[in-house]
């Protein structure tokens, strides 16, 4: 079953069903009486640009690298936390768009007052994932004892770039009245024609401008406008166009030349909406699902359910695991889900997804629903490469190229550095100076050298050097940084100050601390960022010196200081209790069941940490885990999404199935929306890739099948999964056992494949295949 469905509407947002098109979303409620359609746009941030660097910052940098390196913890806290936050402290932040309502005339009608919040055995909304569609259909009992049955069809079409509403109706006629309302943050509403009304603000002084636009057509009956208002009545059948957008999407130049830029907008939309209205609706339908389906087709996940488990609506079945039933089929619903999201949140062209992907319902959302880059944002894409999803990577891609301008002038000016640097959060300009005055986090300068590890991931698994080409500057001039940031302690290279997000230490006299020097995430994320460009200039080799790289003059020069830097990274350590080691002393942690696992990090995402190949450190990783949940680890929905990796690369396939089934009952809204709380998509997406990390394993030259195959799937398939390489792979197994498999190279391959305890050396020319069923055949 690839669908969500419910016998109700929904009464909370995190009831409604999302649909995307990767720049506008919108949160289905299905609401007999009045519906509710919450609509958001992703470049409607409040605020304009503005400069947040912090002029004292360089000049006592040195002093607070001193305070660190004599154990002055306290002083070097108090000191940065005047000279090295954002002035102001903040980014801006996401909002929603507003509301569409639509409030039926059903005067004759035997309903409820309550009817809208009452289970109605009528009533049926579902959305379906495999086609990014959603229904809403229920029958209204009038007086004369004559059924009336009202079918409405919801999608966002991405090639016509705007959403759809078709209702219907059977043994009666639709009247209804329409509005768009944005609480009180706009500046006009109304009418454009007979069939049209519209919304427009702004997004503060100087910011941009945004409007949207609802349109009707009918098919008898009639529709006219009211005031503010939108009237249809009497119609057999009626089709709702809505579209909406800003003058972010514009040049300033552009823009400049425009009398009235909210009006300029209204008239845009009103142009695109009239082509689209032209269209056959069920051409239009057609092209939104065929569009949709060339991405979320490249994949098949298939478990044996229990038909009658099957028969209940999705809300039922996570109170049912909540009482402790089990349901194997909502783990392949939560990997559908999170494929079928990041889809709807994220295409080329499009920002990438925030924190809550694109689907915000409020004005001032929690931590602003920006891109929190010290896991959030990357969590989002960790499935995108595995589960077919390249193109849904390119606007995370995007971003950063973005960060660079104003990343460099944040190391340039707050460190003295050249390359670039962000911190822990950025938002639609592409911000990268610290966020906020929290120790464990704001100060944390990681934030670009994490990102560019995803375009690495990106070209292993496409293989893609054209891509690699445009990548690699990026990668080197974030490194370019850290040679000139950290410092040598004890024949090593650390960064001062550093930090291990978002966590607490203790000093032995007993106080608090959490900047540092070198933490093992600093260490870790670097030692990958300076192997990958190691890797990638070893592929690309004399072109690398066509890349241009600011203050850089011979980048050959500077790819040999990455590769002298890296032999001085300091190597992963494990305490005396046998675990991980979070920072370079062995500090008590001051929350022994912290959200975050940073120091984990060269578990996953990275490989630096393996069953095979890292067996020690892999034994520390599990005993830093177990401790970790022993004391409430994993009390948010993204930090149980980790664990559920963690456990996935640990082969440790009953704790990942497990915590798979706590973050059903604790984390999960019956939306299935990742409950942080409050709702945060990043769980929704770690989830996902953990899945496929169950099922599939793949670094450089290996492929690992079924490697953490819970005794609950004992029987599925899967398809289409990519592996590092540029080839996807195929599976069945029947009472936990592989019974056959297949790997399509598109690019040579040359590796080992694992399963259990066999390995086996494999080759497969690039467009062909080995498929095994009962004996090694090799096909074209």
């Amino acid at each position: 079953m690839e669908k969500l469905w419910y016998q109700k509407p929904a009464d909370e947002w995190e009831e409604a069903l999302p649909l995307g098109n990767g720049r506008l979303g919108a949160m289905v409620f299905g609401q007999i009486q009045k519906e509710q359609i919450q609509v958001n746009e992703e470049s409607i941030w409040y605020g304009k640009r503005r400069e947040r660097i912090n002029p004292d910052a360089k000049e006592n940098l040195p002093k607070i690298r001193e305070y660190i390196r004599n154990g002055q913890i306290q002083k070097a806290q108090k000191l940065m936390s005047l000279a090295m936050t954002g002035c102001p402290y903040g980014e801006r932040m996401y909002q929603t768009l507003g509301e569409i309502s639509i409030e039926m005339d059903l005067p004759e009608e035997k309903i409820e007052k309550d009817a809208d919040s009452a289970i109605n055995t009528t009533y049926y909304r579902e959305l379906d994932l495999s086609k990014a569609v959603c229904h809403v259909q229920h029958t209204c009992e009038k007086i004369e004892c004559k059924t009336m049955k009202i079918e409405r069809t919801y999608f966002i079409s991405h090639p016509d770039d705007c959403m759809i509403v078709h209702m219907k109706a059977s043994g009666g006629q639709l009247s209804f009245v329409a509005k768009l309302d944005c609480d009180k943050y706009f500046d006009s509403v109304g009418k454009c024609d007979d069939h049209t009304i519209f919304l427009s603000g702004n997004l503060g002084k100087d910011a941009p401008e945004f409007a949207m636009c609802l349109r009707a057509k009918v098919v008898g009956g009639s529709v006219k406008t009211i005031g503010q208002s939108l009237l249809v009545e009497k119609a057999d059948e009626v089709i709702l166009y809505f579209g909406a957008d800003s003058s972010f999407h514009y040049s300033e130049e552009e823009v400049k030349e425009w009398a009235d830029p909210q009006q300029k907008l209204v008239e845009k939309l009103i142009a695109h909406l009239d082509l689209v209205m032209e269209k056959d609706y069920e051409k239009v339908l057609m092209a939104h699902i065929q569009d949709y389906q060339s991405l979320y087709n490249r994949v098949s996940f298939q478990l044996k359910e229990e038909k009658s488990i099957e028969a209940l609506a999705t809300d039922e079945r996570l109170l049912r695991v909540k009482d402790g039933g089990e349901d194997i089929g909502l783990s392949k619903l939560l990997f559908d889900y999170g494929r079928y999201l990041l889809i709807s949140c994220s295409r080329p062209g499009t920002l990438p997804a925030n924190l809550q992907g694109i689907w915000n319902k409020e004005f001032r959302p929690a931590w602003d629903s920006k891109y929190t880059i010290n896991i959030n944002t990357e969590m989002n894409y960790w499935p995108a490469e595995s589960c077919a999803l390249s193109e849904c990577h390119q606007p995370l891609f995007d971003h950063l190229e973005r960060m660079r301008n104003h990343g460099r002038k944040v190391a340039r000016e707050m460190y003295g550095c050249r390359g670039f640097v962000a911190h822990h959060n950025t938002d639609i300009y592409a911000d990268c100076a610290p966020q906020d005055n929290c120790m464990s986090s704001t100060f944390w300068v990681m934030g670009a050298a994490w990102l560019c590890t995803h375009l690495w991931t990106h070209y292993a698994y496409t293989k893609d050097q054209d891509f690699l080409l445009k990548a690699y500057p990026i990668m080197a001039e974030a490194a370019l940084f850290f040679l000139d940031y950290m410092e040598e302690k004890n024949g090593d290279l650390v960064t001062n100050p550093s930090s291990s997000p978002e966590n607490t230490y203790i000093m032995p006299n007993g106080e608090s601390g959490c900047v540092c020097i070198g933490s093992a995430m600093d260490m870790e994320i670097l030692r990958d960022l300076f192997t990958e460009c190691c890797e990638a200039a070893k592929i690309l080799k004399e072109k690398i010196n066509t890349c241009v790289i600011p203050s850089v003059t011979n980048v050959s020069l500077l790819q040999g200081q990455i590769e002298e830097a890296l032999k001085k990274i300091p190597p992963i350590r494990i305490d005396s209790t046998g675990r991980i080691m979070e920072w370079m002393e062995e500090y008590e942690e001051k929350e022994l069941g912290h959200r975050h696992m940073s120091h984990l990090y060269a578990l996953y995402p990275s490989d630096q940490i393996s069953v095979d190949h890292t067996p020690e450190l892999a034994e520390a990783a599990k005993k830093t885990l177990k401790m970790r949940l022993s004391h409430g680890g994993g009390h948010t929905g993204w930090s149980r999404a980790w664990i559920i990796n963690f456990y996935a690369k640990l082969r440790d396939a009953e704790s990942a199935a497990e915590n798979i089934r706590l973050m059903l009952t604790n984390s999960t809204y019956p939306n299935l929306f990742d409950r942080h709380p409050p709702f945060q998509i990043d769980g929704n997406f770690g989830v996902t890739a953990a899945i496929a990390q169950m099922l599939v394993q793949s670094g450089e030259n290996e492929i690992i099948l079924l490697p953490s195959l819970p005794r609950q799937w004992a029987d599925g398939s899967v398809k289409g999964l990519r592996v590092v390489g540029n080839a996807s792979v195929d599976l069945a197994w029947k009472d936990g056992k592989l019974v056959e498999f297949a790997i399509y190279a598109d690019s040579e391959y040359n590796g080992t494949l694992v399963y259990g305890k066999k390995k086996s050396l494999i080759y497969i020319e690039k467009g062909k295949s080995i498929q095994v069923n009962g004996q090694l055949e090799q096909k074209k």
